[in-house]
Protein backbone atom coordinates (compact mmCIF):
# COMPACT_ATOMS: atom_id res chain seq x y z
CA UNK A 1 0.00 0.00 0.00
CA UNK A 2 2.78 2.38 0.87
CA UNK A 3 4.44 1.70 -2.46
CA UNK A 4 1.16 2.43 -4.26
CA UNK A 5 0.71 5.70 -2.40
CA UNK A 6 4.31 6.66 -3.07
CA UNK A 7 3.85 5.93 -6.77
CA UNK A 8 0.69 8.03 -6.91
CA UNK A 9 2.44 10.86 -5.14
CA UNK A 10 5.20 10.78 -7.71
CA UNK A 11 2.66 10.91 -10.50
CA UNK A 12 0.92 13.89 -8.88
CA UNK A 13 4.22 15.69 -8.44
CA UNK A 14 5.13 15.10 -12.08
CA UNK A 15 1.70 16.31 -13.20
CA UNK A 16 1.99 19.47 -11.13
CA UNK A 17 5.48 20.13 -12.48
CA UNK A 18 4.30 19.62 -16.05
CA UNK A 19 1.36 21.90 -15.41
CA UNK A 20 3.66 24.59 -14.12
CA UNK A 21 5.85 24.37 -17.21
CA UNK A 22 2.79 24.50 -19.48
CA UNK A 23 1.44 27.53 -17.63
CA UNK A 24 4.77 29.31 -18.04
CA UNK A 25 4.82 28.56 -21.73
CA UNK A 26 1.21 29.54 -22.33
CA UNK A 27 1.11 32.72 -20.27
CA UNK A 28 -1.79 34.84 -21.52
CA UNK A 29 -0.99 37.34 -24.28
CA UNK A 30 -1.14 41.01 -23.29
CA UNK A 31 0.64 40.53 -19.97
CA UNK A 32 3.38 43.10 -20.69
CA UNK A 33 3.92 46.23 -22.86
CA UNK A 34 3.76 45.88 -26.64
CA UNK A 35 6.33 47.67 -28.81
CA UNK A 36 5.41 49.01 -32.23
CA UNK A 37 8.47 49.81 -34.32
CA UNK A 38 8.01 52.62 -36.86
CA UNK A 39 10.95 52.75 -39.32
CA UNK A 40 10.49 56.50 -39.91
CA UNK A 41 11.22 59.66 -37.91
CA UNK A 42 8.58 60.92 -35.46
CA UNK A 43 5.79 63.14 -36.73
CA UNK A 44 5.06 61.53 -40.10
CA UNK A 45 1.65 60.27 -41.17
CA UNK A 46 2.15 56.66 -40.10
CA UNK A 47 3.78 57.68 -36.82
CA UNK A 48 0.83 59.90 -35.90
CA UNK A 49 -1.72 57.19 -36.78
CA UNK A 50 0.08 54.45 -34.88
CA UNK A 51 0.41 56.59 -31.76
CA UNK A 52 -3.33 57.31 -31.87
CA UNK A 53 -4.06 53.59 -32.31
CA UNK A 54 -1.65 52.72 -29.52
CA UNK A 55 -3.42 55.07 -27.16
CA UNK A 56 -6.78 53.43 -27.86
CA UNK A 57 -5.35 49.92 -27.59
CA UNK A 58 -3.72 50.77 -24.26
CA UNK A 59 -7.13 51.74 -22.89
CA UNK A 60 -8.72 48.58 -24.27
CA UNK A 61 -6.02 46.12 -23.23
CA UNK A 62 -4.75 47.69 -20.02
CA UNK A 63 -1.17 47.46 -21.29
CA UNK A 64 1.08 50.19 -22.75
CA UNK A 65 1.64 50.28 -26.50
CA UNK A 66 5.07 51.87 -26.87
CA UNK A 67 5.92 53.38 -30.27
CA UNK A 68 9.64 53.34 -31.07
CA UNK A 69 11.07 55.14 -34.09
CA UNK A 70 13.95 53.27 -35.73
CA UNK A 71 14.37 55.37 -38.84
CA UNK A 72 16.83 55.17 -41.68
CA UNK A 73 18.11 53.13 -44.62
CA UNK A 74 14.82 52.89 -46.53
CA UNK A 75 13.10 51.25 -43.51
CA UNK A 76 15.84 48.58 -43.32
CA UNK A 77 16.78 49.26 -39.69
CA UNK A 78 13.34 48.97 -38.16
CA UNK A 79 12.20 46.15 -40.43
CA UNK A 80 15.25 43.98 -39.72
CA UNK A 81 14.85 44.62 -35.98
CA UNK A 82 11.29 43.28 -35.99
CA UNK A 83 12.08 40.36 -38.30
CA UNK A 84 14.67 39.19 -35.74
CA UNK A 85 12.41 39.75 -32.71
CA UNK A 86 10.70 36.87 -30.85
CA UNK A 87 7.45 35.79 -32.51
CA UNK A 88 5.37 36.41 -29.40
CA UNK A 89 3.28 39.43 -30.41
CA UNK A 90 5.16 41.91 -28.23
CA UNK A 91 7.24 43.49 -31.02
CA UNK A 92 5.40 44.69 -34.14
CA UNK A 93 6.28 46.65 -37.28
CA UNK A 94 4.17 49.53 -38.61
CA UNK A 95 5.38 50.57 -42.04
CA UNK A 96 4.40 51.72 -45.52
CA UNK A 97 4.08 49.72 -48.73
CA UNK A 98 7.63 50.19 -50.16
CA UNK A 99 9.05 48.01 -47.34
CA UNK A 100 7.25 45.06 -48.92
CA UNK A 101 6.65 46.07 -52.55
CA UNK A 102 9.29 48.31 -54.15
CA UNK A 103 12.33 47.84 -51.87
CA UNK A 104 12.87 44.34 -53.24
CA UNK A 105 13.23 45.87 -56.71
CA UNK A 106 15.21 48.96 -55.78
CA UNK A 107 18.02 47.36 -53.79
CA UNK A 108 20.36 44.53 -54.70
CA UNK A 109 19.89 42.95 -51.28
CA UNK A 110 17.68 43.42 -48.22
CA UNK A 111 18.53 42.68 -44.58
CA UNK A 112 15.04 41.24 -44.13
CA UNK A 113 12.87 38.88 -46.18
CA UNK A 114 9.64 40.63 -47.26
CA UNK A 115 8.03 37.29 -48.13
CA UNK A 116 9.16 34.97 -45.33
CA UNK A 117 10.10 37.28 -42.47
CA UNK A 118 6.71 38.55 -41.30
CA UNK A 119 3.09 37.78 -40.59
CA UNK A 120 0.76 40.42 -42.12
CA UNK A 121 -1.56 41.60 -39.34
CA UNK A 122 -3.67 44.36 -40.89
CA UNK A 123 -3.63 46.86 -43.71
CA UNK A 124 -4.71 49.88 -41.70
CA UNK A 125 -5.29 52.64 -44.27
CA UNK A 126 -4.66 53.39 -47.93
CA UNK A 127 -4.68 56.51 -50.07
CA UNK A 128 -4.50 57.03 -53.83
CA UNK A 129 -2.03 59.68 -54.93
CA UNK A 130 -2.66 62.72 -57.10
CA UNK A 131 -0.99 63.59 -60.37
CA UNK A 132 -0.62 67.36 -60.47
CA UNK A 133 0.94 70.14 -62.54
CA UNK A 134 1.90 73.79 -62.38
CA UNK A 135 -1.27 75.89 -62.83
CA UNK A 136 -0.05 77.31 -66.15
CA UNK A 137 0.38 73.89 -67.76
CA UNK A 138 -2.40 74.08 -70.38
CA UNK A 139 -4.08 70.72 -69.88
CA UNK A 140 -7.38 70.00 -68.22
CA UNK A 141 -6.56 66.37 -67.55
CA UNK A 142 -4.08 63.56 -68.12
CA UNK A 143 -5.49 62.65 -71.53
CA UNK A 144 -4.80 66.13 -72.90
CA UNK A 145 -1.30 65.98 -71.47
CA UNK A 146 -0.56 62.64 -73.14
CA UNK A 147 -1.94 63.89 -76.45
CA UNK A 148 0.32 66.97 -76.25
CA UNK A 149 3.36 64.83 -75.42
CA UNK A 150 2.60 62.58 -78.39
CA UNK A 151 2.43 65.68 -80.57
CA UNK A 152 5.97 66.58 -79.50
CA UNK A 153 5.52 68.99 -76.58
CA UNK A 154 8.40 68.74 -74.10
CA UNK A 155 7.31 68.20 -70.49
CA UNK A 156 9.19 67.29 -67.31
CA UNK A 157 8.38 65.73 -63.95
CA UNK A 158 10.10 65.84 -60.59
CA UNK A 159 10.73 62.76 -58.45
CA UNK A 160 11.96 62.50 -54.85
CA UNK A 161 14.40 59.62 -55.21
CA UNK A 162 15.19 56.43 -57.07
CA UNK A 163 12.06 54.35 -57.55
CA UNK A 164 9.71 56.84 -55.91
CA UNK A 165 6.14 57.20 -57.13
CA UNK A 166 6.70 60.00 -59.69
CA UNK A 167 9.46 58.05 -61.42
CA UNK A 168 7.36 54.89 -61.49
CA UNK A 169 4.13 56.59 -62.57
CA UNK A 170 5.56 58.71 -65.37
CA UNK A 171 8.08 56.06 -66.43
CA UNK A 172 5.18 53.62 -66.78
CA UNK A 173 3.14 56.23 -68.65
CA UNK A 174 6.08 56.85 -71.01
CA UNK A 175 6.35 53.14 -71.75
CA UNK A 176 2.64 52.46 -72.20
CA UNK A 177 1.84 55.58 -74.25
CA UNK A 178 5.07 55.92 -76.24
CA UNK A 179 5.90 59.39 -74.92
CA UNK A 180 9.04 60.90 -73.37
CA UNK A 181 8.39 62.95 -70.24
CA UNK A 182 11.73 64.13 -68.82
CA UNK A 183 12.71 62.86 -65.35
CA UNK A 184 14.26 65.45 -62.99
CA UNK A 185 15.28 63.95 -59.60
CA UNK A 186 15.27 65.96 -56.34
CA UNK A 187 16.36 65.14 -52.80
CA UNK A 188 13.01 64.78 -51.10
CA UNK A 189 9.36 65.49 -51.64
CA UNK A 190 9.41 69.07 -50.29
CA UNK A 191 11.83 70.28 -53.02
CA UNK A 192 9.67 68.55 -55.63
CA UNK A 193 6.55 70.37 -54.45
CA UNK A 194 8.40 73.70 -54.64
CA UNK A 195 9.80 72.81 -58.06
CA UNK A 196 6.32 72.24 -59.48
CA UNK A 197 4.94 75.35 -57.77
CA UNK A 198 7.73 77.46 -59.26
CA UNK A 199 7.56 75.65 -62.64
CA UNK A 200 11.07 74.29 -62.55
CA UNK A 201 9.28 71.12 -63.64
CA UNK A 202 5.78 70.64 -65.01
CA UNK A 203 4.47 67.61 -63.13
CA UNK A 204 4.74 65.31 -60.16
CA UNK A 205 2.85 62.85 -57.94
CA UNK A 206 2.08 62.99 -54.21
CA UNK A 207 -0.56 62.06 -51.68
CA UNK A 208 -3.50 64.33 -50.94
CA UNK A 209 -2.02 64.90 -47.51
CA UNK A 210 1.17 66.31 -49.02
CA UNK A 211 -0.23 68.17 -52.02
CA UNK A 212 -3.63 69.19 -50.65
CA UNK A 213 -2.72 72.60 -49.24
CA UNK A 214 -0.88 73.63 -52.40
CA UNK A 215 -3.86 72.53 -54.48
CA UNK A 216 -6.25 74.52 -52.31
CA UNK A 217 -3.92 77.51 -52.56
CA UNK A 218 -3.83 77.17 -56.38
CA UNK A 219 -0.06 76.72 -56.39
CA UNK A 220 -0.40 73.38 -58.18
CA UNK A 221 -3.35 71.93 -60.09
CA UNK A 222 -4.54 68.29 -59.96
CA UNK A 223 -4.88 66.42 -63.25
CA UNK A 224 -5.98 62.99 -61.99
CA UNK A 225 -6.40 60.71 -59.02
CA UNK A 226 -4.11 57.74 -59.72
CA UNK A 227 -6.66 55.05 -58.89
CA UNK A 228 -10.25 53.90 -59.31
CA UNK A 229 -12.10 56.17 -56.88
CA UNK A 230 -12.31 59.94 -56.61
CA UNK A 231 -11.08 61.57 -53.43
CA UNK A 232 -13.65 63.15 -51.10
CA UNK A 233 -11.39 66.21 -50.67
CA UNK A 234 -11.30 66.81 -54.44
CA UNK A 235 -14.46 65.20 -55.84
CA UNK A 236 -14.22 67.08 -59.12
CA UNK A 237 -10.86 65.47 -60.02
CA UNK A 238 -11.36 62.43 -62.26
CA UNK A 239 -9.45 59.20 -61.76
CA UNK A 240 -6.91 57.78 -64.18
CA UNK A 241 -9.42 54.98 -64.84
CA UNK A 242 -12.11 57.50 -65.81
CA UNK A 243 -9.67 59.23 -68.15
CA UNK A 244 -8.79 56.05 -70.02
CA UNK A 245 -5.65 54.96 -68.14
CA UNK A 246 -6.91 52.18 -65.81
CA UNK A 247 -3.43 50.65 -65.55
CA UNK A 248 -1.95 53.81 -64.00
CA UNK A 249 -2.14 53.57 -60.22
CA UNK A 250 -0.22 55.23 -57.44
CA UNK A 251 -0.92 54.83 -53.75
CA UNK A 252 0.43 54.61 -50.24
CA UNK A 253 -0.71 52.31 -47.47
CA UNK A 254 0.13 51.78 -43.83
CA UNK A 255 0.30 48.23 -42.52
CA UNK A 256 1.06 46.35 -39.31
CA UNK A 257 3.22 43.21 -39.22
CA UNK A 258 4.45 40.68 -36.68
CA UNK A 259 7.56 38.47 -36.89
CA UNK A 260 7.09 35.24 -38.83
CA UNK A 261 5.72 32.47 -36.66
CA UNK A 262 3.62 34.67 -34.40
CA UNK A 263 0.64 32.50 -33.33
CA UNK A 264 -2.49 33.02 -35.45
CA UNK A 265 -4.61 33.70 -32.39
CA UNK A 266 -2.39 36.67 -31.50
CA UNK A 267 -2.45 37.97 -35.08
CA UNK A 268 -6.23 37.56 -35.10
CA UNK A 269 -6.69 39.40 -31.81
CA UNK A 270 -4.54 42.32 -32.97
CA UNK A 271 -6.40 42.45 -36.27
CA UNK A 272 -9.86 42.43 -34.70
CA UNK A 273 -9.18 45.09 -32.09
CA UNK A 274 -7.30 47.44 -34.43
CA UNK A 275 -10.00 47.06 -37.10
CA UNK A 276 -12.67 48.00 -34.56
CA UNK A 277 -10.79 51.18 -33.63
CA UNK A 278 -10.20 52.15 -37.27
CA UNK A 279 -13.88 51.67 -38.10
CA UNK A 280 -15.01 53.89 -35.27
CA UNK A 281 -16.60 56.91 -36.98
CA UNK A 282 -14.97 59.54 -34.78
CA UNK A 283 -11.51 57.95 -34.89
CA UNK A 284 -11.70 57.46 -38.67
CA UNK A 285 -12.74 61.07 -39.26
CA UNK A 286 -10.03 62.52 -37.02
CA UNK A 287 -7.14 60.22 -37.92
CA UNK A 288 -7.83 58.88 -41.42
CA UNK A 289 -10.33 60.51 -43.77
CA UNK A 290 -9.39 64.07 -42.78
CA UNK A 291 -5.87 63.25 -43.99
CA UNK A 292 -6.87 61.97 -47.39
CA UNK A 293 -6.75 58.27 -46.51
CA UNK A 294 -9.31 55.45 -46.50
CA UNK A 295 -9.83 52.88 -43.75
CA UNK A 296 -9.03 49.36 -44.99
CA UNK A 297 -9.11 47.11 -41.87
CA UNK A 298 -9.50 43.79 -43.66
CA UNK A 299 -8.34 40.35 -42.54
CA UNK A 300 -4.68 39.20 -42.45
CA UNK A 301 -5.41 36.98 -45.46
CA UNK A 302 -6.81 39.93 -47.44
CA UNK A 303 -3.76 41.98 -46.52
CA UNK A 304 -1.39 39.25 -47.70
CA UNK A 305 -3.23 39.09 -51.04
CA UNK A 306 -3.09 42.89 -51.42
CA UNK A 307 0.68 42.83 -50.87
CA UNK A 308 1.02 40.16 -53.54
CA UNK A 309 -1.00 42.17 -56.06
CA UNK A 310 0.73 45.47 -55.27
CA UNK A 311 4.16 43.87 -55.58
CA UNK A 312 3.31 42.54 -59.04
CA UNK A 313 2.14 46.00 -60.14
CA UNK A 314 5.25 47.70 -58.76
CA UNK A 315 7.44 45.10 -60.48
CA UNK A 316 5.86 45.97 -63.82
CA UNK A 317 6.25 49.72 -63.18
CA UNK A 318 9.90 49.37 -62.13
CA UNK A 319 10.72 47.50 -65.32
CA UNK A 320 8.84 50.02 -67.48
CA UNK A 321 10.61 52.95 -65.80
CA UNK A 322 13.97 51.16 -66.17
CA UNK A 323 14.80 51.75 -62.51
CA UNK A 324 18.13 50.14 -61.56
CA UNK A 325 18.70 48.60 -58.11
CA UNK A 326 21.21 50.34 -55.88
Amino acid sequence: MKKAISFQAVLCALALAASGVADARTAPYRNKPIRIIVPFPPGGGIDVLVRALGSELSKKWGQPFVVENKAGAATFIGSEFVARAPADGYTLLATTDPTFTSNRHLFKSLPYDPDKGFEPVIQMVKGDNLIFAHPTVPFADLKELVDAAKAGQKLSFGSYGNGTQPQLVFGYLNKREGIDLLHVPYKGIAPVMMAVASKEVDLSVASAGVSGEMIKGARVRPLAVAGNKRLPQFPEVETTAEQGFPYLKSFIWYGLFAPKGTPPEIVGKLNADIAAILRDETFARQQVTSKGMTVMAGSPKEFAEAIKQDTALVDEMVKAANVKPE
